[in-house]
């Protein structure tokens, strides 16, 4: 049977900031599942590393699982720390810097075409 969520164990109880590492000058990631629907991603961010502005067709939810880090959505700049959440709406331009090193859970829900979000 084909597992959902890859690239991580079942039926194991993990930390999930485990399961990616850091890079020196990198953004690291690891896809855990991904489809026309959904995306979800783990990405550890070397400090000054970041993701420049874009849109994507879906609601995107980070989780904060390590350090600090600035999302920006539309003109709003928004710091993150260990803990924290935020949804950065579907169309909306966005993008993510590493203030310092910092691990993120990334979870997108792709609109169908013609859905509104």
């Amino acid at each position: 049977m084909d597992k959902t969520i890859k690239n991580i164990e079942h039926n194991v109880i993990m930390p999930l900031s485990d399961q990616v590492d850091y890079q020196s000058g990198q953004i690291a990631s690891k896809t855990l599942a991904q489809n026309r629907h959904h995306s979800i991603t783990l990405f550890a961010f070397d400090k000054g590393e970041e993701i420049s502005t874009h849109e994507t067709n879906g609601d995107a939810l980070v989780y904060v699982l390590d350090g600090t880090g600035k999302i920006t959505i539309g003109e709003t700049d928004n710091l993150l720390h260990e803990g924290d959440s935020i949804v950065m709406p579907a169309k909306v331009p966005h993008a993510v810097f590493a203030q310092e090193r910092f691990k993120m859970l990334l979870v997108v829900v792709f609109l169908e075409a013609g859905e509104e979000s």
